[in-house]
């Protein structure tokens, strides 16, 4: 890559699934050069079929840096039931000032998942090595910024791909969310059988061990 300001994008897929990992992606580019994204019509991931995002999967890393992070169920538990000071939007955070840590780029622009946009952004400022970074912290950044649709099309296909792998071990688990119904049936199922691609963190798991615990206390 030439030399040139350089410009990071980063976003997530997976955030409010009870299946699987949260997948997080930065894209990097030199700013004079992101015009090829809107070439290739790059744009929020939710915006797009399935078949187009797996295209433009292989188009985006051709052009641009980026790196991927999947942070695993047990990981979201600890930072959302642990004692470590973290929650959601926390380890998300943390995830991100890695990833913008790693590039080192002269603007970042991040998907902010908290409604308190002023705090988030002065945590991940806090944990940058550079200070002077040009640091942009929006909602629908995914929408509003072609660096970071190609960030949610890397993470997005990712996600799925690894939805995919649980499904050829583990059976249909629909999507991973709760408010789909193969989701939901397959939670009921096997909540307690393969604990390890669940996030015990989550209400609608632990719904399902309350009630065991109470059906035991009756039977006992």
């Amino acid at each position: 890559m030439e030399k040139g300001k350089l410009i990071l994008g980063s976003d997530e897929a997976g955030r409010g699934s009870i299946i699987g990992p949260l997948v997080m992606a930065a894209a990097v580019m030199k700013e004079s050069e992101l015009y090829k994204l809107k070439e290739l019509g790059v744009k929020d991931s939710k915006l797009l079929l399935k078949p187009k995002r797996e295209k433009l999967f292989e188009e985006i890393q051709k052009i641009t840096k980026f790196n991927i992070i999947k942070i695993q169920p047990d990981e979201i538990d600890n930072a959302v039931d642990g004692n470590n000071g973290l929650n959601l939007n926390w380890l998300e955070a943390e995830k991100t000032i890695e990833l913008i840590n790693y590039f080192n780029p002269d603007a970042a622009y991040i998907d902010c998942p908290s409604p308190n946009i002023e705090k988030y952004k002065n945590y991940l400022l806090a944990g940058l090595k550079n200070k002077k970074i040009e640091l942009v912290v929006k909602h629908k950044c995914d929408v509003n910024f072609p660096i970071c649709s190609a960030a949610s099309i890397l993470a997005k296909v990712t996600r799925d791909k690894e939805i995919k792998l649980i499904e050829e071990k583990y059976g249909n688990v629909g999507p991973g969310y709760t408010s789909n119904p193969i989701t939901q049936k397959f939670l009921k199922e096997n909540w307690e059988k393969h604990p390890e691609i669940f996030r015990k963190s989550w209400i609608t798991w632990k719904n399902h061990h309350a009630e065991k615990q109470q059906k035991s206390l009756k039977e006992f």
